[in-house]
């Protein structure tokens, strides 16, 4: 007797790093290029070679690294303030339809209105200190996490939950041994916006009104014309958006093993 032959599963394409590393070169050759033969002034479009000099003065007098820190302090607070808040706050509107009708006009409309338009109320309500930015932050994660938990909280089956009715299971075992796990992959998936829309709003309240972090840098290095420090900020704030997303996509694949395992 003949065995029916199993199949193979395609193994997926394996990742190239030249590939980004070519793309980067091109980039950086491109920039250099333009900025050589152009005829721009430096203080308009510097060449990489100003940027990356300019980039090793702020590492050596230590400025980089407080207006970084500063930063990557708001940016974390605000990122776990709006997490935290959303996540609460879409399981309640995930549970109660009546809950959701009475709060959804607000929510639309706190996401509709842009938070650069807010940001310099939150800086004269609550002062040019850290508590604003880490309020900025928190406001422009907190809608894409809390969607996300919504939607990820109503994605489980309705026979799973009669399944854990049926074995009597408490609210807390439910959430923790059902909802949590089944929605876990939206969830996070929301987070990984959260992560980069947190490094906007750290931003954007420091360039309304800040004495420190990256978003102040920018604004120094504008008023002096200093177009290459500019360059060193944003670079360093696109390294940080770059590191939380790919902090988030680790921690995702750890959580998320058990689906590979499945397949």
């Amino acid at each position: 007797m003949q065995l029916p032959k199993t199949q193979k599963s395609t193994p997926a394409p394996p990742h190239y790093p030249w590939t980004a590393l070519a793309s980067l070169a091109t980039g950086l050759a491109a920039w250099w290029l333009v900025s050589r033969f152009s005829g721009l002034p430096a203080f308009i479009l510097p060449s990489p070679g100003m940027v990356l000099n300019r980039f090793i003065l702020a590492l050596q007098d230590g400025s980089l690294l407080v207006h970084t820190v500063v930063t990557l302090e708001e940016i974390s607070l605000g990122l776990l303030a709006g997490t935290l808040s959303a996540t609460a706050l879409g399981y309640l509107l995930a549970k109660s339809r009546l809950f959701e009708r009475l709060l959804s006009p607000y929510l639309v409309a706190m996401q509709a209105i842009p938070i650069v338009a807010i940001a310099p109320l939150m800086v004269i309500w609550f002062g040019p200190g850290m508590f604003s930015k880490v309020l900025i932050c928190a406001l422009i994660v907190f809608f894409p996490v809390l969607v996300n938990t919504v939607v990820g909280v109503r994605a489980v089956p309705r026979s799973l939950h009669a399944l854990m009715g049926s074995l009597r299971a408490t609210r807390w075992q439910t959430l923790r041994l059902l909802e949590l796990p089944a929605s876990l992959p939206i969830l996070l998936g929301g987070l990984r916006i959260g992560a980069t829309l947190s490094v906007i709003g750290a931003v954007v309240g420091e360039l309304v009104g800040a004495n420190r972090g990256l978003g102040f840098l920018i604004n120094v290095g504008r008023g002096q014309y200093d177009t290459a420090l500019v360059f060193v900020a944003v670079f360093t704030l696109v390294a940080l958006a770059l590191a939380l997303y790919s902090l988030v996509s680790f921690f995702e694949h750890r959580l998320l093993a058990w689906q590979e395992w499945r397949e």
